[in-house]
Parts: structure tokens; C-alpha cells; sequence
């Protein structure tokens, strides 16, 4: 991969478990003051796009993955955590290695627009 086709910045948002004595449930603050690390360059790719009908509600969603660099950071991402990308945010479906040396992680993900 060449660096010029990292042309996105995004940044990694990890959940803050709550626990409001009725349920524990995973919550995320803002993109801005809860992200963790800096904005890292990534490669963006489209995977699918679609739309959905239910309940005369259209919902749409967007699929992409992104290659980033491998970090002590980005390797420890679960997809407990969400992908923030050109302010939109992404729920990590899927990690992987790309090549031997540990050079790239591809984080696959999707999210709802509006």
C-alpha cells in the first residue's frame, strides 16, 4: 500500500461501560472529547450501501474498510469500540492482519445515515 492512498482520518471511540442499577449497558461520549489516541490516516474502502423499509422508516447503511497503520493502539481495538470517520460513526464488525510483518490492520465496519 502506498501512503498516498491514506487519504481519511479517523479515530477509535472505546465504550464506557454504565451501570444505572437496572442494567449495565455500554456507552460512547463525543467523537471529539472521548476519542482515544490521535486521528490516524487510513485507506477507505466502500464495501456496500444499501436501504432498508420497516415500518414506513427508510434506514440506510453504509459498509467500508479501513487499512491503517499497525500500532500498539490500533492492535488493541476490539469491535467493542467504534471507528470515527469524516464525522460519521462506524460499528467495527471485523479485525484482521493484513500481510506478515504486522505492517496494517483492516477494520471492517458499517453505520446507519441518515
Amino acid at each position: 500500500m502506498r501512503p498516498g492512498e491514506m487519504k481519511h482520518q479517523v479515530q477509535f471511540l472505546r465504550g464506557q461501560l454504565l451501570d444505572n442499577g437496572l442494567q449495565k449497558e455500554i456507552v460512547w461520549g463525543d467523537p471529539v472529547d472521548d476519542a482515544i489516541g490521535p486521528k490516524l490516516w487510513a485507506k477507505r474502502t466502500p464495501i456496500s450501501d444499501g436501504e432498508i423499509w420497516r415500518a414506513s422508516q427508510v434506514s440506510a447503511n453504509i459498509t467500508a474498510r479501513f487499512v491503517v497503520y499497525w500500532s500498539a493502539l490500533t492492535s488493541s481495538i476490539t469491535p467493542k469500540d467504534r471507528l470515527v470517520c469524516d464525522g460519521t460513526v462506524y460499528d467495527i464488525s471485523g479485525i484482521k492482519d493484513l500481510g506478515d510483518d504486522r505492517m496494517w490492520l483492516e477494520f471492517t465496519a458499517s453505520a446507519k445515515v441518515s
